[in-house]
């Protein structure tokens, strides 16, 4: 068996299918300019949830069944792939190979039921848990250690509630020096930070109050700032984060005007970031300033005029900082931007695995 070096090479850009009866990911490679080509799917020997949803909490449209960002993830060295499987309640792990095929090497049991969400920091890798109506949708979080193969160790003490039993999580997501996680919680507007300790387990949460109503995507600057969508008001926050896990809001509910505002990703140089607006099929630009401060400039179409309009969900920008993707949900599809020095979109190709709309397709991750 291959295993890659550190500095993994190939333009890839992954999705996954998130099908019931055996889930997938799908492969294209990338091109100089951004573009992608289909090369490829590899079953990840566990299920997805189809196009349900692994809750009532939002409403059951076909389009992000997860309701999570982060259900693909990658390791921090580029070696490997993870997917969860919220079928069947296991996350799957693979060798990314330096042609960009993925080798399958593990598959484990998630630590509860519906996974819909891995964070990634070193050897570390984290679960989020949703829950289901058989265990009265007891959601946690769940680690793991990642071992030089790939292959995924459960870490003993890791398996941890959310601020309530039930709470629904969102994401969960390590901040940059790999101290604590984040976990923005859909149904009690918390973000509960944890306290990542030196065996890999967790303590905590510490109860953040969000800015908006539903927390959903985030992610953090170099800086340590968190910027959190909120489904809500459809809208974007930022926060300074102190050593003790408690949050200061910085810029509060900065509305976007669209519906459903959910996922979020910056440009490499973090002056800009991107939220997708799934039921306005847009997605809208922001400033951040110097301090975290954000401003909204923008909006654009997932898809062009006059041809079926993609929901956009999961999000990612490639490795160079050239090129914005976004995966339309009730598509199956990924929009294709170039990204301009303002921060402004300019859609290259609406790149497709399958000739019908595929509904249920969550995840995505670019290199």
């Amino acid at each position: 068996m291959q295993v890659p070096n550190k500095y993994f090479r190939a333009s890839m850009v992954y999705m996954m299918t998130n099908m019931e009866v055996m889930n997938e990911v799908i492969a294209f490679n990338r091109d100089i300019n951004g573009i992608l080509t289909y090369s490829g799917s590899y079953p990840t020997y566990g299920r997805g949830a189809g196009p349900w949803k692994v809750s009532l909490a939002t409403p059951n449209s076909g389009v992000d069944p997860l309701t999570s960002q982060g259900s693909l993830s990658l390791s921090s060295d580029g070696r490997f792939l993870f997917a969860v499987n919220a079928g069947s309640n296991s996350i799957s792990s693979f060798i990314l190979s330096d042609s960009g095929k993925l080798i399958l090497v593990d598959v484990q049991p998630s630590g509860g039921a519906q996974p819909n969400s891995l964070g990634v920091f070193g050897n570390l890798l984290y679960v989020s848990n949703v829950g289901n109506a058989a265990n009265k949708f007891t959601s946690n979080i769940s680690g793991f250690r990642i071992e030089d193969n790939g292959r995924l160790t459960p870490i003993p003490g890791s398996i941890h509630s959310l601020s309530t039993i039930n709470a629904q999580p969102a994401q969960v997501l390590f901040t940059p020096d790999g101290s604590k996680i984040v976990v923005p919680e859909l149904t009690t507007n918390h973000l509960s930070v944890f306290h990542v300790n030196k065996n890999g387990s967790v303590t905590g949460p510490i109860i953040n109050e969000s800015n908006g109503m539903m927390p959903f995507g985030s992610c953090f600057l170099s800086s340590g700032i968190l910027l959190v969508t909120e489904f809500g008001p459809s809208a974007l926050s930022s926060y300074a984060m102190s050593d003790n896990g408690t949050l200061r809001i910085i810029s509060g509910s900065v509305p976007t005007a669209q519906k459903t505002t959910c996922w979020v990703v910056t440009t490499k140089n973090e002056l800009f970031a991107y939220t997708t607006n799934t039921f306005s099929g847009t997605i809208s630009i922001f400033r951040i300033d110097s301090n975290g401060a954000l401003t909204v400039i923008g909006h654009i179409t997932s898809t062009p005029a006059g041809r079926p309009t993609g929901l956009p969900i999961d999000v990612g920008v490639s490795k160079d900082g050239r090129n914005f993707y976004t995966l339309n949900g009730n598509q199956g599809t990924v929009s294709v931007f170039n990204i301009k020095d303002d921060g402004s979109l300019v859609l290259l190709q609406v790149a497709a695995w399958t000739n019908v709309p595929y509904f249920g397709s969550q995840g995505l991750v670019v290199l």
